[in-house]
């Protein structure tokens, strides 16, 4: 049973980077509206697969409105709210030698002393990391992955990708997400472990803790929205672009610097968007 899950999650990551090639060859070959007025907008949308990924969008809608809503909801009416919040800075805590590889990548040396600090304070005063003293204590929780590195290594995001279950993407932050499970260390100690179902589980309940905390938040914008797909799209951008400039403003992202002679200040934590 735990040779073929391995074996499925193989398959699933092959399938997946496959599928993403295929992806990218298809919105090459998308035409380009001959209009001028048309074509701006496509271009400024930059998403040459949109029928592809409305489609996607509908049966991530679907599955939701089937399936991940319902278990949120009742997650989020009957386990109590220290508890979810517990949980939450418990898996954070988990991420954070990832969080560290990025800092040390993207030079954020503040970050990274930040980051070190953090799991260490709430590792130990935090109860194995269900306590959050570390952010009472003013410093606060701050995610990074690979998408953000190589955004800040300047490489561009690439077309709007919708990906099933997994939302909103594009082709840096996607690969990103196959580089954070090559690289995190829980998920290389259940590999090598046999045990398989412990990433899984912790995808699974992180899924599940965020979509529990953005119900209402997601009812009410499609309440208001012309278009959810647009919506979700530019709101995805938003929220990526003031991550990988860690909220500071609206400069272009400057490369990074590995000197050792200036850090630069810990603003606020990420905000995220799971749909």
């Amino acid at each position: 049973m735990i040779s073929r899950t391995k074996k499925y999650l193989g398959d699933m990551k092959a399938g997946f980077a496959i599928a993403l090639i295929g992806l990218l060859m298809l919105g090459g070959c998308a035409g380009v509206p001959e209009d001028p007025a048309d074509r701006e907008a496509y271009y400024e949308a930059n998403d040459p697969i949109e029928p592809f990924n409305r489609a996607v969008f509908s049966f991530n809608r679907g599955l939701d409105a089937v399936f991940f809503k319902p278990i949120a909801a009742i997650y989020r009416d009957t386990v109590p709210d220290a508890l979810r919040d517990g949980i939450q800075n418990f898996l954070n805590n988990l991420k954070s030698p990832v969080i560290l590889a990025n800092n040390l990548l993207q030079g954020d040396l503040q970050g990274a002393k930040v980051t070190v600090s953090r799991f260490a304070t709430n590792t130990v005063a935090g109860f194995g990391g269900f306590g959050d003293p570390a952010g009472d204590l003013g410093a606060k929780y701050r995610g990074e992955d690979f998408g953000q590195t190589l955004a800040v290594w300047g490489l561009g995001e690439g077309p709007y990708l919708m990906l099933p279950i997994f939302g909103p993407s594009n082709p840096r932050d996607a690969s990103g997400m196959v580089v954070a499970s090559l690289i995190d260390p829980v998920t290389m100690w259940a590999d090598n472990t046999d045990r398989n179902a412990i990433p899984i589980g912790r995808i699974i309940v992180r899924g599940l803790d965020e979509r529990s905390r953005f119900i209402k938040t997601l009812d009410d914008l499609e309440k208001s929205s012309l278009d959810f797909y647009v919506t979700i799209r530019s709101l995805y951008r938003q929220l990526r672009a003031d991550a990988i400039r860690n909220g500071a403003s609206d400069d272009p992202i400057p490369t990074p610097s590995i000197s050792l002679e200036e850090d630069e200040s810990l603003l606020g934590p990420r905000a995220e968007l799971v749909k």
